[in-house]
C-alpha cells in the first residue's frame, strides 16, 4: 500500500467518515486500558463504529489519517487489544512499518539530544528539550510513540546566540530559510542542520513558544526554571515540568488550530498529561496557566481532548466546556482529526484569538498587533527562493512508501 501525494485532496474527495470514526475508536481504546473494543464503541458519547466492523473501511484512508495526525503507533497498540479481525492485514502491515520507522527516527533523535546536551552544558547554557521522544517516554513510558525528525530546544532570548554558536561547534549550521527577521524575531526560532554525509539531523532552537496569531506565554523563561530531568541513553536530560508539558501540548493544539492542521497527536499528549494530575494539581495548573496568560489556550486543548477521547469528568474537563462554545462538538472533533473536510465552517482567526485572549481587549489588541507586525515582516523579509526538491523521510512499507512529516 503506497501513500499518495495530495492526501488532503484525496481525503476531502472521499469523505472518509467511517475511517475517521475508526481512528477515533482506536484512540479511545488506547486511552481506556482493560476495556474491549465493542464496549468502547457503544458508549453514548462515542460516535465511532465498533472497531470490529473494520473490514468495511479503507486501509489506505485510515493510514493517511493516522499519518497526518501522527497517531499510527497509538492505533497499532490499540488494535493489539481489539478482537481478531478488527483491522485489515494491509493496515496492520503499514502500522508495523510506521512503528519500525518511528523507532529508527527517534533513536537517532535521542542520540542527537545527548550530543546537544553535552555541548550546551559545556557552554553553561540553560536549556530544556521540548516534545520529542523524551516527552513521549514521560507520558507513555515509550520513546517511540510519534515520529520525531528533529530536536526542539528552548533557551532564553539572552542565551540564543550563545546556544547557536555552541551547536555550530558540533556541525550544525543555520538553514537558509530561517535566517530572516521573521524567523528569529517573530517565530523566535531557527532551524539548524547537520549533514555528515551519512545522515542529516535537525535541531530547532527556540526562544519563543508560540507563533504570532495565538497568545504566547508571558514568562517563557519559567519553562527553564521549572524543568525536570529524565534519563535516556544513560544521561539525565532536561525536559519540561508536568504542568508545562500540558501547557506546551495545548499551545501546539492552538497552533495547529490556527493553521488548520490535523492535531490528534498533540491532543493525545494533552490527555496523557492531564490524566497524570491529581485534583489539587489540576487547580495548580489552571492557576499557572492563568498567570502565563494561557488559561484559554489550556482549555482549548482540554476541550479538544474531551471531544476526541471522551470527557474525563475532572475539574479540568468542567472548565474546558465553555471555550469556543459556538463551535459544536462535532465540528471541533473534525477540526482536530479531519480539518481537510470541505463541509467545515472554520471560525475566523481573529475570533479564535479573541477567545484565547480571554476576551480581554488590551491583551487582544497586543496579540493582534504582534501578529500584524509579523505578517508585515514576513512579506518584507521572506524573499521567494528557487524551489528545491524537498527532502522527505520515508516510511518503508510493503508495496510502496509513505511520506510523513517529522514531529514539530
Amino acid at each position: 500500500m503506497a501513500m499518495q501525494d495530495g492526501s488532503y485532496e484525496r481525503l476531502r474527495a472521499a469523505g472518509c467518515a467511517d475511517e475517521v470514526a475508526y481512528v477515533q475508536a482506536c484512540l479511545r481504546l488506547f486511552f481506556t486500558p482493560g476495556a474491549n473494543a465493542d464496549s468502547i464503541a457503544s458508549r453514548a458519547d462515542m460516535p465511532a463504529p465498533a472497531i470490529s466492523a473494520a473490514p468495511a473501511i479503507s486501509a489506505t484512508n485510515v493510514a493517511d489519517i493516522a499519518r497526518l495526525n501522527k497517531v499510527g503507533v497509538f492505533l497499532l497498540k490499540a488494535l493489539h487489544r481489539a478482537p481478531a479481525g478488527a483491522a485489515p492485514s494491509e493496515l496492520l502491515g503499514w502500522l508495523d512499518g510506521y512503528r519500525r520507522r518511528t523507532i529508527s527516527m527517534n533513536a537517532s533523535c535521542i542520540g542527537d539530544s545527548t550530543a546537544i546536551d553535552r555541548v550546551l552544558r559545556d557552554r553553561q547554557v540553560d536549556f530544556v528539550f521540548l516534545k520529542g521522544p523524551l516527552q513521549q517516554h514521560v507520558l507513555y513510558g515509550d520513546h517511540f510513540m510519534k515520529p520525531s525528525g528533529d530536536v526542539d530546544i528552548l533557551v532564553s532570548p539572552a542565551s540564543f546566540a550563545v546556544a547557536r554558536e555552541a551547536l555550530r561547534t558540533i556541525g550544525y549550521e543555520i538553514a537558509g530559510k530561517s535566517r530572516s527577521v521573521w524567523w528569529v524575531r517573530f517565530l523566535g526560532e531557527q532551524h539548524m542542520i547537520r549533514d555528515d554525509g551519512a545522515r542529516r539531523s535537525t535541531a530547532d532552537l527556540h526562544h519563543r513558544l508560540q507563533q504570532p496569531g495565538s497568545p504566547s506565554p508571558r514568562d517563557t523563561d519559567s519553562f527553564l526554571r521549572r524543568k525536570r530531568k529524565v534519563e535516556a541513553a544513560g544521561v539525565a536530560l532536561p525536559v519540561t515540568s508536568a504542568a508545562d508539558t500540558l501547557l506546551l501540548s495545548s499551545i501546539s493544539v492552538a497552533k495547529a488550530f490556527f493553521n488548520r492542521e490535523p492535531c490528534a497527536g498533540y491532543v493525545c499528549d494533552v490527555r496523557a498529561s492531564a490524566s497524570r494530575l491529581s485534583e489539587a494539581e489540576q487547580q495548580m495548573v489552571l492557576d499557572h496557566a492563568a498567570g502565563q496568560g494561557l488559561a484559554d489556550t489550556l482549555l482549548l486543548g482540554l476541550r479538544a481532548a474531551d471531544v476526541l477521547l471522551g470527557a474525563a469528568g475532572t475539574l479540568l474537563s468542567e472548565r474546558a466546556a465553555r471555550i469556543l462554545a459556538r463551535i459544536g462538538n462535532a465540528d471541533l472533533f473534525h477540526m482536530v482529526l479531519a480539518p481537510w473536510l470541505a463541509s467545515l465552517r472554520w471560525p475566523q482567526r481573529r475570533h479564535v484569538l479573541w477567545e484565547l485572549c480571554g476576551r480581554e481587549p488590551v491583551r487582544y489588541l497586543a496579540e493582534a498587533g504582534w501578529a500584524a507586525s509579523a505578517d508585515l515582516s514576513r512579506r518584507i523579509f521572506e524573499r521567494p527562493a528557487a524551489v528545491q526538491p524537498a527532502r522527505v523521510d520515508m516510511i518503508k512499507i510493503e508495496g510502496g512508501a509513505a511520506t510523513h512529516a517529522s514531529e514539530r
